[in-house]
């Protein structure tokens, strides 16, 4: 038998060409039940031959599955937008994407929670979540509809939650390393007042390397829907109230936009007077005047973590609750390097 032009080839061709029940094909397709292998290798090479293409409307309601994931950020537009809108989110989308392609699955991006559409409406079978902070809304809609979910950065007060850990004490203790090697004595840090697990691993972190040099801690914690216009406010007022601080690590990339800006505002030669650092190596910190050094995350690797965590968890199976994310390596720019 050879495929008709113009008519779509369905299971039901593929069952009369080998004279089988055609659940038997839709069985040996799809993997839900068992099949002889053998009997699985001849009808998709029958399914080949003849030109069969699966109907995924069909597939999706025979499953009771929407055959998608969604990925959320758990970040404000004031930090996903503007040049970082093609940076943090849309480096893990890329690679999600294709690891979810391979799968089967089509991936949904869902912008911050001021925008977004209800959690209850959208059709997905589980949830990739960024950063989310201690209280994250996201977080309390999607575990509250029962869904799959991996947390992309670990979750302060859920160490049950499956999630890609993002080591962030790790990268607190290489940005700060990095600052003293290059000649800082006085280093302030600047985090966000979300209760994200980068922010907290980084002020213990650095509250842990200021008390063993006798350095009293100068820490601002500023609300990230500010942006880089409150960086820069609140850089100024810091430099004006202790001129003594030669290096500050922002690790929020608008933060440490706008702290270089202060610096300039103020007088301060960066990286003379003024060494910068943030966490991200995204279009900001390429972008900032001058532009920062930071952090590769490899973010691809710790998408491709997390949707591999998803996948079994979708299916029932059983998955890890937590993978490390790759060691983070320094990209040392101008904001640092005399």
């Amino acid at each position: 038998m050879t495929a008709n032009r113009g008519r779509k080839v369905t299971i039901l061709d593929i069952a009369r060409e080998l004279n089988v029940a055609p659940s038997t094909v839709s069985n040996a397709l799809s993997g839900r039940r068992y099949v002889d292998e053998d009997l699985v290798a001849r009808v998709k090479a029958t399914a080949a031959r003849l030109g069969y293409r699966a109907n995924p409307v069909a597939r999706r309601l025979r499953s009771g599955r929407a055959s998608a994931i969604g990925l959320f950020s758990a970040m404000p537009f004031a930090i996903t937008g503007g040049s970082s809108r093609l940076g943090f989110m849309m480096e893990i989308a890329a690679t999600a994407a294709e690891e979810s392609m391979r799968a089967g699955l089509s991936l949904m991006l869902i912008p911050p929670m001021e925008a977004s559409p209800s959690v209850e409406d959208l059709l997905i079978d589980g949830a990739l979540l960024i950063e989310p902070a201690r209280d994250d809304p996201f977080a309390q809609l999607l575990d509250a509809r029962g869904l799959p979910v991996v947390r992309i950065g670990r979750q302060p007060g859920r160490d049950d939650a499956p999630a890609v850990d993002l080591r962030s004490a790790e990268t607190a203790a290489l940005l700060l390393a990095h600052l003293e090697q290059a000649g800082a004595r006085r280093i302030a840090l600047i985090t966000a007042s979300a209760r994200r697990a980068s922010h907290e691993e980084t002020e213990a972190e650095y509250a842990r390397f200021a008390a063993a040099r006798g350095m009293a801690p100068l820490h601002l914690q500023l609300d990230e829907s500010g942006g880089q216009a409150l960086g820069r406010a609140e850089t100024l007022r810091l430099l004006a109230e202790h001129p003594e601080v030669d290096a500050i690590l922002a690790m929020v990339d608008v933060f440490a936009a706008g702290a270089c800006e202060a610096a300039h505002a103020a007088g301060r030669t960066i990286p003379g007077d003024l060494r910068i650092a943030t966490r991200y190596d995204g279009p900001r910190s390429l972008a900032a005047d001058p532009p920062l050094t930071a952090v590769n995350l490899s973010l691809p690797e710790v998408a491709r973590a997390a949707v591999k965590m998803l996948i079994p968890m979708i299916e029932g199976e059983p998955a890890p609750t937590r993978v490390r994310a790759p060691d983070a390596s320094l990209t040392v720019r101008a904001s640092t390097a005399a």
